[in-house]
């Protein structure tokens, strides 16, 4: 049994667009209750990814020069891409690119846990919709480390979740973006 049926997301927060030319990077950051030693198990290895990251590895994520198979969950067709992790400096620094968009974690200790911030290079159309997923993602890691878990909720499933709604129009409105009509269940 788990607690999915009464969670509920925060509001937006922690989250913030630069943009560099045409590359739109979007910014997040979170704190965390457990140490950068657990943060980074949950960052790297693939088990625990499984339980609350928007994609599977078919390898650890831990050390660099590693080439692995990283599996969109969630999308109407699993997309793969194959990721070559940049850098990998336990338990501080991770750094790979995901379907061709860089990806860099930094995991600093932050009183007895850790601040997670992560950079992750967007399509500016899906910068709120990004922000909506690592939200709901970051809530879901936190109560699996936690021993609470509620399940991974990703892709077309976190879409339909209430929550996950309110987060797109939020973020969407705190980057001057617009939310896609179809992400909003407008049908449009």
């Amino acid at each position: 049994m788990t607690d999915r049926e009464h969670y509920a997301p925060g509001p937006a927060s922690g989250a913030q667009v630069r943009k560099d030319g045409e590359q739109w990077t979007l910014i997040l950051v979170r704190e965390l209750r457990h140490s950068p030693e657990t943060v980074w198990q949950a960052l790297t290895d693939p088990a625990q990814l499984r339980e609350w990251a928007p994609f599977e590895a078919d390898g650890s994520l831990a050390t660099k020069g590693t080439t692995v198979k990283l599996t969109t969950m969630g999308a109407p067709t699993p997309q793969v891409a194959e990721a070559t992790v940049t850098r990998a400096d336990a338990p501080r620094l991770l750094e790979y690119d995901w379907g061709g968009n860089d990806m860099r974690w930094q995991l600093e200790p932050s009183g007895a846990g850790t601040r997670l911030t992560l950079w992750h290079n967007i399509d500016r159309r899906y910068i709120s919709m990004g922000a909506a997923g690592w939200h709901i993602g970051f809530d879901v890691l936190e109560r699996l480390l936690a021993g609470r878990p509620i399940g991974r909720m990703v892709g077309a499933d976190a879409m339909k979740f209430g929550g996950w709604q309110r987060l797109n129009a939020e973020y969407a409105k705190q980057f001057g973006v617009e939310t896609p009509g179809w992400a909003a269940g407008s049908g449009s």
